[in-house]
């Protein structure tokens, strides 16, 4: 992993006794030198984690400066004793860096219905303060400690140029299953040096939160602790972001999660495939994003990709039943570039040929075309494999 950790920001990870393997770290902090700005968007799930109640009353706000984030105790359904814990980490996680109380956020991914083991956690925000730094290492430290399932880190970043000064976006995520954000398990720290107000921090982290995460699914299942933070240390002494730059910034902060978002449902458990959905053509975006993801959540259609079965009939009828009317007779479908269906018939197409670029290939492209207006969407899902079955079958067991 080669990525800059921008200015201001030191950060560090260990293992201190939630997760089981010694190996693995489990507790993460980031913080920055001085008072920072943070925005936030949360899973929409009712029943949701006390790190998440807790920091959707404290962002966006301007004088952060610190967040811990356990893996392997998602802290959710733990009722009042929960959410006194997840005080009690950010009061401890604030105290180590020389904080306030109320300028710590935290997070927590995991198992849902166990209680923080608190000692262990404590002792290990004193081990993680000592090794905090802005190098390599730390960095790579504290992208291990926020996953669970993950087969791989998901990290990305980008830099630009705003009056001749280079601005730096770095983030990281983790996530593979339980994955159908409604931002709204999944993480995302996106930090930056940029200097930003914190309504526009929170404007552009939710404008790209809707084109990469709220545009991904696993199996569809909105998780307690979906969190999203950025970040903004202001450390690269570039003045207050002008209106003239933000889409600059935008496109960089967007760009860095859709690449993490594409990053998650590849990591999707047991997967084999990621499937890539274009709906181009419709009324509306929300049209769009509502055919998309439910073609995305149909196990008839994960479970053919998987076995590379070019059932277009399977995913025609998804897009039909989900909620959109559209004029039947104008949607088109392909597969992988093939068009197989169009003005309300099969195309004829070789079906050993379709099957072989599901096959053969890990990304798998859907298409549809509608004729209904100009409203195009992109969402990204996984296929739905015997592995996957497997693996959240035997989950606590």
């Amino acid at each position: 992993m080669n990525h800059p950790v921008p200015k201001g920001f030191r950060l560090a990870g260990v293992h201190c006794g939630v997760k089981s393997d010694p190996t693995k770290e489990d507790l993460t902090l980031i913080t920055t030198d001085s008072d920072a700005v943070a925005a936030g968007v949360y899973t929409q799930n009712v029943v949701h984690a006390a790190s998440v109640k807790q920091n959707r009353a404290k962002t966006p706000f301007d004088r952060f400066r610190v967040v811990i984030v356990n893996s392997g105790n998602a802290n959710a359904c733990t009722g009042q004793r929960g959410e006194q814990d997840a005080r009690e980490l950010t009061r401890l996680a604030a105290e180590s860096v020389g904080a306030a109380e109320d300028q710590a956020l935290g997070m927590s991914t995991g198992i849902i219905g166990e209680f923080l083991p608190m000692d262990a956690l404590a002792t290990g925000i004193t081990a993680a303060k000592a090794r905090l730094a802005a190098d390599k290492a730390a960095f790579e430290s504290a992208v291990r400690g926020i996953t669970t399932t993950d087969k791989f880190v998901k990290v990305a970043s980008r830099c630009l140029d705003i009056d001749g000064q280079a601005i730096q976006v770095t983030a990281m995520a983790k996530g593979a299953g339980m994955i159908g954000p409604n931002m709204a398990t999944m993480l995302c720290v996106v930090m930056t040096d940029a200097t930003l107000d914190a309504p526009t921090a929170q404007r552009v982290l939710s404008n790209a939160v809707n084109e990469s995460f709220n545009c991904m699914s696993v199996e569809g299942h909105t998780s307690t602790s979906d969190t999203v933070l950025l970040l903004a240390s202001g450390a690269a002494g570039v003045p207050l972001l002008a209106a003239a730059d933000e889409p600059q910034l935008q496109d960089a902060v967007t760009a860095v999660c859709v690449e993490l978002a594409r990053m998650i449902p590849t990591d999707g458990e047991g997967a084999s495939h990621l499937i890539t959905i274009d709906v181009q053509g419709c009324a509306t975006r929300e049209d769009a994003h509502q055919i998309a993801k439910t073609v995305a959540d149909s196990p008839l259609v994960k479970t053919g990709i998987a076995g590379a079965d070019p059932n277009w009939g399977r995913i025609i009828s998804a897009a039909g039943y989900s909620g959109v009317q559209f004029d039947a007779d104008k949607l088109t479908l392909s597969i992988n570039g093939t068009l197989v269906y169009e003005n309300s018939m099969p195309v004829a197409f070789d079906a050993a040929t379709v099957s072989a670029s599901i096959r053969d290939n890990h990304e798998t492209n859907l298409q549809f075309s509608l004729g209904e207006g100009e409203s195009s969407i992109r969402f990204w899902t996984s296929d739905l494999t015997v592995d996957y079955v497997r693996f959240n079958s035997e989950y606590t067991t």
